[in-house]
């Protein structure tokens, strides 16, 4: 493990042509990304008329994959000059504050999945669950726990020569911190989205809600984004949990020169994810372009975030007030016949007798 640590050759900035893509690949992230998640927030913050759930979730996860972007340039720096040059201090909180951003956005899309899968299924109990003050004390608890479950990165980072890298004294501390990022960042929250559409789509189809399919569709491209652009990072993560786990050897060797020369490139593809979501809205919402302007955005999201519940509060107050004109109909017919039963079993009266 010391051996594969203090390799010159081989730590995580080693390789030029790793660093030269991943230097590359954040430098347009940030360009497309950050601008993208500003234009998100104050999106919704300005232009939109009401802030539904679907909104306040996409606005704090807006402020994440921003907040994210801000920190990119770091990293450039960090890639093109090949050493960290800003410190013990700013290595741990940039890499605490990537790690929180990362939790952060995968279980804000969790949310989304769980609140379209009750909206969907459970539609008469989404008021008691949604509410304003509910929704800020769930997110509130997400925010906190999230920057709880990031706190290794402030315990591992640190810098040794000219790399801010995780160090760790035993093999056990490498098991520990990328099995709980795969866990938390990956496993669980993937296993309750998959489990979430899997239900929303049985039910899409049962009841042929046709109208609820763009906002499903938009959702479930955000979730495939994010799983697609952080699957290669968690890969090598898997990969260095295994080195830490594989007896001393060749095999051991080959690991360690795999994740160290791919975790700079999986690193930025991670972060695409999060310059991602604008562009999945721009081209979700170019039918609200020409008439919208620059709201156009916010009116996307008012369009999304119409709660599912309240179209099936809706659809059965209608289906209620047919039910009531039938039985008022029928009320009707009954009495008509009754009068009209009672008119004919009555005797005629002849000559006043």
């Amino acid at each position: 493990m010391d051996q594969c640590n203090n390799s010159r050759n081989e730590t995580i900035v080693g390789s030029p042509a790793s660093t030269s893509i991943g230097a590359l690949i954040l430098t347009l992230v940030f360009v497309l990304g950050f601008p993208g998640n500003l234009f998100v927030i104050w999106s919704i913050l300005a232009r939109a008329r009401k802030q539904s759930v679907t909104t306040l979730l996409i606005l704090n996860l807006a402020f994440a994959d921003g907040s994210l972007m801000a920190l990119t340039p770091f990293f450039v720096i960090y890639l093109v000059m090949k050493k960290w040059v800003i410190g013990n201090v700013m290595c741990k909180i940039l890499f605490y504050l990537c790690l929180v951003n990362m939790y952060a956005s995968i279980h804000l899309i969790t949310l989304m999945s769980v609140y379209r899968l009750v909206s969907v299924i459970w539609p008469q109990r989404i008021s008691t669950i949604t509410g304003k003050r509910t929704l800020r004390r769930v997110l509130a608890v997400v925010w906190l726990l999230v920057m709880a479950a990031s706190i290794p990165a402030i315990i591992f980072r640190k810098v040794r020569g000219d790399v801010c890298d995780s160090f760790h004294d035993t093999d056990s501390e490498v098991v520990l911190q990328y099995t709980l990022e795969l866990v938390l960042g990956f496993v669980i929250p993937y296993g309750i989205i998959l489990v979430s559409y899997i239900c929303i789509l049985r039910r899409i189809r049962q009841t042929k809600f046709q109208r609820r399919i763009r906002s499903e569709k938009l959702i479930l491209a955000i979730v495939l984004t994010f799983c697609l652009f952080w699957l290669p990072y968690h890969l090598i993560n898997m990969m260095q949990v295994t080195w830490a786990l594989c007896p001393e050897g060749s095999a051991k060797e080959i690991l360690c020169k795999i994740w160290k020369r791919s975790r700079a490139v999986s690193s930025a593809i991670a972060f695409i994810s999060s310059c991602a979501n604008p562009v999945l809205y721009f081209f979700a919402g170019k039918s609200y372009i020409r008439k919208e302007g620059l709201a156009f955005m916010a009116r996307l999201f008012e369009g999304t975030g119409l709660d599912s519940s309240r179209k099936s509060r809706q659809n059965s107050q209608n289906s209620r007030d047919r039910d009531k004109d039938a039985d008022n109909v029928l009320m009707k017919n009954k009495e008509s016949d009754s009068v009209t039963n009672s008119s004919s079993n009555a005797k005629p009266v002849k000559n006043g007798k």
